[in-house]
């Protein structure tokens, strides 16, 4: 399962993180974000990176291509939505209708590697 958050007033879920702060690396960012979207930490040294994808931001626009650098890892705490997340949810293959394209991407990768049903 991959777990996915829908932002108030959007339909989609993504998969949780966000954009860097100046100086940042993606761990950082991945900490971080985390910690504000879901309310849990990330346990140092359990993440891992999985890939990094890139695919048009929706069909509507296909000119905006978003680059997505993706990563697993364990938590500590309970997860809760919070800030400008309404809903969290755990995805399997057969909700990728309701992720973006470059989260679609990710589904996809997991799923042909059997780790994701």
């Amino acid at each position: 399962m991959v777990l996915g958050a829908r932002t108030r007033g959007r339909d989609l879920f993504y998969v949780p993180g966000g954009k860097r702060h100046t100086g940042e690396s993606d761990e950082q960012t991945l900490l971080r974000e985390v910690a504000e979207e879901l309310t849990v930490a990330i346990v140092p040294g359990t993440v891992a990176h999985v890939g990094t994808y890139e695919a048009p931001v929706d069909a509507d626009t296909p000119d905006v291509v978003v680059r997505m650098a993706c990563y697993t890892g364990d938590y500590r705490g309970t997860l809760a939505a919070d800030g400008e997340i309404e809903e969290i949810r755990w995805l399997a293959y057969a909700d990728r209708a309701l992720v973006p394209p470059v989260d679609r991407l990710v589904f996809d990768e997991l799923h042909a590697g059997g780790r994701l049903s």
